[in-house]
């Protein structure tokens, strides 16, 4: 068994472990029991009703947190031509072609955000096994592989609070949220943007509880659960 610290127990005794917040209450509870010294993340965990096996099930989607990450965003962009160009002028931190594979392959991955133009992916998919297990591929389906005209909106997208969330192989969905330092409003409000994107990426063919639990943390802290029905509720609208 693991020793918990003083300020762990702490943090825990002012969480009913039996008991469900609504989303204010669990968010000023998260603020309150994280007791690190850094400014910690706080997460958000989904335990998704749905079977990661099936193919027609997949859980993945994109969500713009309006108050950002509290954090900045370093982005690469793999592209060429005219694309080098309108990548720059967006603001990219890096931008290439076949010198950022050979860097990335030599082991350099100093990025957050990795977009690509269409015409780069065939060089960008040898790069595959490194950057998919750390979620950095460019993906259609998560809007990180576009046209070289598009690329200053994703990049913006990007810098603002554009976070992916994706099914893992447990049925969990793992997200950062923002800093402990937020103001709760600010909390509420990119819990409330991401939410909103969870229920809109919904496959048509689950059945029954989509939702089945939802967790609000810390880096350090404890979880508090999160009463589902209010917090599937949540509209920016």
């Amino acid at each position: 068994m693991v020793k918990q610290t003083k300020n762990t127990k702490e943090a825990t005794r002012l969480i009913d472990r039996t008991k469900t917040y609504s989303p204010e209450e669990a968010i000023g509870l998260a603020k309150k029991a994280a007791f690190a010294r850094f400014d910690e993340t706080v997460e958000l965990h989904l335990r998704m009703g749905v079977d990661p096996r099936n193919a027609t099930q997949q859980v993945r989607g994109v969500a713009l947190l309006p108050h950002g990450l509290g954090k900045k965003i370093r982005i690469l962009v793999f592209a060429q031509g005219e694309g080098v160009k309108i990548a720059e002028t967006a603001g990219a931190d890096y931008v290439g072609g076949d010198d950022l594979v050979k860097k990335i392959e030599a082991g350099w991955l100093e990025f957050d955000t990795a977009i690509a133009t269409p015409e780069m992916m065939a060089k960008v998919g040898k790069l595959g096994k490194i950057l998919g297990r750390r979620g950095l591929m460019p993906n259609p389906k998560s809007g990180t592989v576009v046209a070289a005209a598009d690329l200053p909106r994703v990049i913006d997208d990007s810098r603002k609070g554009r976070v992916e969330f994706k099914l893992d192989r447990t049925a969990i969905i793992h997200v950062p949220l923002g800093k402990v330092s937020f103001g709760e409003d600010l909390l509420m409000g990119n819990l409330t943007a991401l939410i909103e994107a969870v229920v809109k990426a919904k496959p048509s063919g689950v059945k029954g509880q989509y939702v089945k639990t939802a967790v609000l943390t810390t880096s350090m802290g404890p979880g508090v659960k999160l009463d589902l029905k209010p917090t599937l509720s949540l509209s920016s609208s």
